[in-house]
This record gives C-alpha cells, structure tokens and sequence, in this order.
C-alpha cells in the first residue's frame, strides 16, 4: 500500500506533463489559425491569452485557497518574485513565441522552443563548473543540427526561414529555460498552482500596460468572427490555463529532467496538429529536426536520470 501511495505522485506529475505539453502544442496551432483569420497583433493576443488564463487562475484560488491567496499578496518579496516570473517569464515566453509563428509556423516555433533544454543543460554545468558529460555533448549536437536544419533545410548557403524568425524561436527558448528554472523556490514554498496562477495574471497585466504604451489599443481591436472567437476561448483555456497549470505543476512533481523528456510531446503535438488541421507543409528537413529535438530531450534525461 506505502509503494503504491508512493508511486501515485509520479504517475500524476507524468500524467500532467504530458498533457500540459501537448496542449502547449496544441496552443500554437490555435494561435497561427488566430494570426491567418483575424491577423491580430501578437501583443494583444498574448495579453488576452495572459490575462484571461491568470483571471481563471485568480477565481479557482480565491474560491479553493483563499488564505493562501491572501498570504502570498501580503507577502512583498513572493509578490516581486511573481511579477519577474510573470514578466519576464511566462508574458515574455508567451509574445516572442506567438510572434515566431508570425514570421515561421506553429511546428517551427514550437520546435525552436525545445532548444530550452539545451540551454537549461549549460547553464547548469556553468553553474556546477564542469564540462558536458558525453552523452550531455551528444544532446547539444543534436540540437543544434535540428536547429541548422530547421532553419537550412540542408542548404548552408542560405536559411529557409526567415532571419528574425530564427532569432525569435531562439530568444524564446532562452525565455522558456527562465521561466522552468525561475520559480522553483516559490513552487517549494506556495505551490505551482498559485505560483503559475498569479504569475500568469502578472503577466497579463505586464501585457496591458505594454499594448497601452506601444499604441496597441489606438490601432483599434481586430475583427473577430464565430470560429475564431471560439479558438482564441480555447487558446485561452486550453493552451494558456491548462497548459502552464499542467505542465508546470507535473514539473513540480516529477522534476526538471522527466519534464523536459515528456516535453517533448509538445514539438510533436504542434507539428502534427499543424499538418492535419492548418494543412501547413513541412519539408523532410522538419520532420528529421523535430526527430533530433526528441532526442536531445532523452538523451538528456538517460544523463540526468536517477
């Protein structure tokens, strides 16, 4: 009975990530038929997104855990550590990823995201001063020959994606390996649950001064018709509220390394979501990249595995 009770944790921080990646996914795709239908500002939409996912976050909290609620808002160095995260994290994350699928795809972007891993995995042997181990090396080639031939097709003599839509992905994986690695402390101490909730509110409001100081609001709000309203309820429920809740809370259980592999069930989700419901074309050199993205995620987990 003791094993089993033991075990159910796990199974529920697999479960959750799995889930959360793939909605994150999923998330992409929404936001590349938003971007195709109503040609809304990538701002805007990730304020939306943002806010209407952390104002879902605010009423589940206040309604199930209110003293916690309470709490952690008198609380002045939790709430500033929020706002980093919410800010620089999960908004910044957020708009750098909705405005590389503008220039790129949902299976592209997604796929530049993953390079998080990499990233999380140097900055943790700067931090430990030691050099990749090698099957740690063999993880980073293979994300960076994803990366080349993502963004090459096999061609060195010139990218088959545009220059800034590469220099997005890559800013925003940099922002993903932030917001994984951020709030660990703040998930020990408060929970993922309300970190990830208020964090995400602080983003949303992060997005509304900022729309408000570039000029977005004055550019007027985009037509939204039938089916795209119902996405963009969906972008916000699913691949805003679900995803980060999900993922983020089966981090919180089963640990950076095993998140990062079930992680990769997002590049997959997006890639293939992509394919079958947006008819977006992906060459050999995509399919062989995202198979490399795959694989830099096991082989880091295989390194890091207990």
């Amino acid at each position: 009975m003791g094993n089993a009770n033991s075990k159910r944790p796990l199974a529920i921080g697999v479960l959750s990530t799995l889930l959360g990646a793939v909605a994150w996914g999923f998330s992409g795709t929404c936001v590349q038929y938003l971007f195709s239908s109503t040609q809304m500002d990538a701002l805007l939409l990730t304020t939306i997104r943002q806010l209407g996912a952390g104002l879902v976050f605010l009423a589940v909290l206040a309604a199930g855990n209110r003293g916690r609620l309470r709490s952690m808002l008198a609380d002045k160095r939790t709430l500033v550590r929020l706002l980093v995260f919410g800010s620089c994290g999960l908004f910044l994350n957020s708009t750098l990823y909705a405005l590389t699928i503008s220039y790129t795809n949902a299976g592209t972007a997604t796929v530049l995201q993953s390079l998080n891993i990499a990233m999380v995995l140097a900055a943790t042997c700067i931090w430990a001063r030691r050099l990749p181990r090698p099957l740690e090396t063999a993880a980073l080639a293979c994300a960076f020959a994803a990366t080349v031939l993502i963004a090459t097709h096999g061609d060195m003599s010139q990218l088959h994606m545009p220059a800034m839509g590469l220099a997005l992905g890559l800013a925003t994986a940099a922002a993903a390996a932030f917001y994984t690695m951020y709030p660990k402390p703040l998930f020990a101490q408060w929970g993922s649950f309300a970190v990830t909730g208020l964090g995400m509110l602080a983003g949303g409001l992060t997005g509304l001064v900022t729309c408000a100081t570039t000029g977005t609001f004055a550019r007027g709000l985009p037509a939204v018709d039938g089916p795209s309203l119902v996405v963009l309820a969906v972008a916000v429920l699913v691949g805003t509220f679900g995803a980060y809740g999900l993922f983020l809370h089966g981090i919180s259980l089963v640990g950076p390394v095993a998140g990062n592999m079930l992680g990769a069930a997002e590049p997959v989700s997006a890639t293939v979501i992509s394919a079958l419901w947006l008819a977006t074309p992906f060459a050999w050199a995509d399919w062989v990249g995202l198979a490399l993205m795959v694989a830099t995620i096991v082989l880091v987990a295989i390194q890091n595995r207990p």
